[in-house]
C-alpha cells in the first residue's frame, strides 16, 4: 500500500470516526470504496494499532462496492448497549439478553446486505433509542434536525452532540495537519 493510501484511509477514519477515535462516542460505521485501497492489509493493521488504544475495528460488510467497517470503544459499547432501554429495543429484533456484545455484532454483520441496513443499526452507534423510533416511525422523513443521525426528540440535546462531533473532528484534522499520524493523534491526551 502506497503511503498516499494510508494517508487518505486515515483522513476517511479521521472525518467519519473521530468523535469515536477520541473517546467520545460508543461506535462509528466507516464506509471505504474497495476499488480504491488494499483494504485487508489496512484493515489488519488498523485493528491491532486500535486495540492499543482501547478501541476495536470490525469489518461487517464486504460488497463489490464497499467495505463497511465498525469501529467500537469495547467498555463504552457494552455500557450503552446493557442499558436496560437499549437492551429492550434490541429484544425487539432478536438480540436476546444472554447474548454479549461480540455475538450481537456477529447478528448485525448477519443482518447487513449491500445497500441496506437493519433499523436496529443506530443502537449499535449509540443513537438515542426515541430517535431510532422516530425513525422508524416515519419512515426517515418528518425529522425535527438531520445531522449525525436524523432527530425527533430533544433536538437541542442533540444540537449539542453534533457539535461535540464536530469539535473532535476538528481537533483530529488539526493533529493530523499538524504532522501527526492518525494514531499519534488519537493517542494524543487532551480536552475534547
Amino acid at each position: 500500500m502506497s503511503e498516499a493510501e494510508r494517508l487518505n484511509l486515515d483522513s476517511v477514519l479521521a472525518f467519519h470516526g473521530a468523535a469515536t477515535l477520541l473517546g467520545v462516542k460508543c461506535a462509528n460505521l466507516i464506509s471505504f470504496d474497495r476499488n480504491e485501497f488494499t483494504m485487508s492489509e489496512y484493515l489488519s493493521e488498523f485493528a491491532e494499532k486500535l486495540t492499543d488504544c482501547g478501541l476495536c475495528a470490525k469489518q461487517l460488510c464486504k460488497c463489490r462496492e464497499r467495505t463497511l467497517v465498525y469501529i467500537y470503544n469495547e467498555k463504552m459499547l457494552d455500557a450503552w448497549l446493557s442499558m436496560p432501554k437499549v437492551r429492550t429495543f434490541l429484544a425487539e429484533y432478536g438480540y436476546t439478553s444472554d447474548m454479549d456484545t461480540e455475538t450481537m455484532l456477529g447478528v448485525l454483520a448477519g443482518r447487513i446486505t449491500c445497500g441496506s441496513f437493519p433499523h436496529e443499526i443506530g443502537a449499535f452507534l449509540g443513537y438515542p433509542i426515541g430517535d431510532i423510533r422516530g425513525f422508524i416511525s416515519n419512515s426517515g422523513k418528518n425529522c425535527l434536525l438531520c445531522g449525525y443521525w436524523k432527530v425527533y426528540e430533544n433536538e437541542e440535546k442533540a444540537r449539542q452532540t453534533f457539535k461535540t462531533y464536530d469539535r473532535c473532528r476538528c481537533i483530529l484534522f488539526d493533529r493530523l495537519k499538524s504532522g501527526l499520524d492518525l494514531f499519534q493523534a488519537i493517542s494524543k491526551e487532551e480536552n475534547i
